[in-house]
């Protein structure tokens, strides 16, 4: 199962995406914003967050204008590894080494065909498994 979530930056494109995970039949939860009405980013990272966190989602993915606000809040919960990626290489790497359980995308800063590979690469990479990476997720945990 997957959560998403999005303020109203983030809407169309959350929608977009809804499309792409229902054509791959991927359970989802959307954790809101239902409109383009002008709502707060951190109450829906949050709850995308709290949902991947306390095990009822697997992975997470979460949109604001930038990106950049929501994966703060996003990261403020523990043992949540949201990383904003601006393209598929970048989605790529941080499931192989950082076994990143959400993604944020900007909605005002992607187009919908790169958002949709962004969201493709980050679904279908997995954690490398690694021992250096590994302890460095460890590391990152333990702060």
């Amino acid at each position: 199962m997957l959560a998403i979530g999005s303020d109203h930056g983030g809407y169309d494109l959350k929608q977009k995406i809804i499309g792409y995970l229902k054509e791959k039949e991927i359970l989802f939860e959307d954790m809101g914003c239902y409109s383009t009405d002008s709502c707060d980013y951190p109450q829906f990272g949050r709850a995308v967050a709290d949902a991947v966190a306390g095990g009822q989602c697997e992975k997470g993915i979460v949109i604001c204008t930038t990106g950049i606000g929501i994966s703060i809040a996003a990261n403020k919960v523990k043992g949540i590894r949201c990383a904003l990626c601006a393209d598929p290489l970048s989605a790529k790497m941080t499931r192989l080494h950082n076994d990143a359980n959400m993604l944020a995308l900007g909605g005002g800063m992607l187009g919908a065909n790169m958002a949709l590979d962004i969201v493709d690469t980050f679904l279908n990479t997995p954690f490398s498994g690694e021992a250096k990476h590994r302890r460095r997720i460890d590391a990152i945990e333990e702060l």
